[in-house]
């Protein structure tokens, strides 16, 4: 459906765009306050949505729908990866003002494995349709895996080094220090690695294993490999500034995974449908289509944004009378620990 020349201008937009953050970033290393990933954050949601709407300007039969229901999932699902890169960071000990690199990085590692999944999803359903049912079973499985898990496992993940790390450690010795940011030195004569590309190679490999859901998920919405693309490139374009933005909000959000895999359900039963529908399997309905109902893309994408809302609200709800108390107990401390500096010492007078 989109040609050459639309897919290079796209790329070529989105690795402009990437440049872009690298030479901001660069320039001035620095953990970026919340004022400035909040102005950030808008600018890359905005970008997300002026392409949306120039798809349908370029296009009035471009399934611009597909695109922000695709756009939306994708940036919901890429909230679940922020908890894995906090302990990652934290497991790290990786300084502040070299985390927007270590980020910006580990993104533009997995949006090139992405772009490769995507590619190869995209020929593999268009030459197996019998996918849709494994698609889709996957999809319902790790919902229910998702919804098993309590609030405390999915705030308070462990981090296990991958083995692509391990590759890395056996490759090359690690320097015990992160060296001004840099990622390989020379000392004592011997080629280092520092911490920081281990944690480089630890975020873009983690985030493959998020694509494992998320690139099914968005192909139950769509089946047009532009519009997976550009979904999830604009997704992780601005998860850098997100991951600033929320990092203090991670904790709060103890509901969002039951959020997350009421959608990854929803979509997983609508691929099942969508299989159903177009089956061709001999021994189902003898290769035969099923007239079942199909979820349209409008009622996907009210049915997504309703259940984020929810999941949100009820988070924050139900976690700010524990913030009200953890905050009166601090206060309490504090002022116990001022009475007890200020009784007079007995010893005295």
């Amino acid at each position: 459906m989109t040609d050459a020349s639309v897919w290079a201008v796209t790329i070529a937009v989105i690795v402009a765009l990437f440049i872009f953050d690298f030479a901001v970033v660069i320039r001035r290393p620095h953990e970026p306050t919340f004022k400035e990933s909040v102005g950030w954050s808008l600018f890359y949601i905005g970008l997300a949505v002026i392409f949306g709407f120039v798809l349908h300007l370029w296009h009035a039969d471009f399934p611009t729908m597909e695109y922000f229901a695709g756009y939306i999932t994708e940036k919901s699902l890429s909230v679940d990866n922020l908890f894995v890169f906090l302990v990652i960071m934290t497991r790290f000990a990786v300084p502040p003002r070299y985390r927007s690199r270590v980020l910006l990085v580990g993104i533009a590692v997995a949006l090139v494995l992405r772009g490769i999944f995507i590619a190869a999803g995209a020929a593999a359903l268009d030459a197996f349709s019998a996918l849709f049912y494994v698609f889709g079973a996957f999809l319902i499985y790790t919902a229910w895996g998702l919804a098993k898990e309590s609030s405390e496992e999915s705030t308070n993940q462990e981090y296990e080094e991958g083995r692509m790390v391990r590759l890395v450690r056996r490759l090359y010795p690690v320097t015990d220090g992160y060296r001004e940011g840099r990622v390989m030195v020379r000392e004592a004569g011997k080629r280092m690695v520092t911490p920081m590309l281990l944690v480089m190679v630890a975020i873009g490999s983690t985030d493959v294993l998020f694509a494992l859901d998320s690139i099914p998920a968005i192909f139950g919405l769509t089946q047009d490999p532009f519009i997976v693309f550009t979904a999830n490139a604009f997704a992780l374009l601005g998860l850098r500034q997100l991951y600033f933005l929320v990092q203090g909000l991670l904790q709060r959000l103890v509901y969002l995974h039951y959020g997350l895999a009421a959608i990854l359900a929803f979509i997983g039963v609508k691929l099942v449908l969508h299989a159903l529908h177009e089956n061709n399997l001999p021994f189902v309905n003898g290769g035969e289509g099923i007239h079942v109902p199909e979820v349209s893309t409008a009622l996907s994408l009210s049915v997504i944004c309703t259940i984020l809302v929810i999941s949100t609200v009820a988070s924050l709800i139900a976690t700010r009378g524990k913030d009200e108390l953890k905050t009166e107990l601090e206060n309490d401390v504090q002022g116990d620990a001022l009475d007890i500096s200020q009784e007079p010492d007995p010893g005295k007078g």
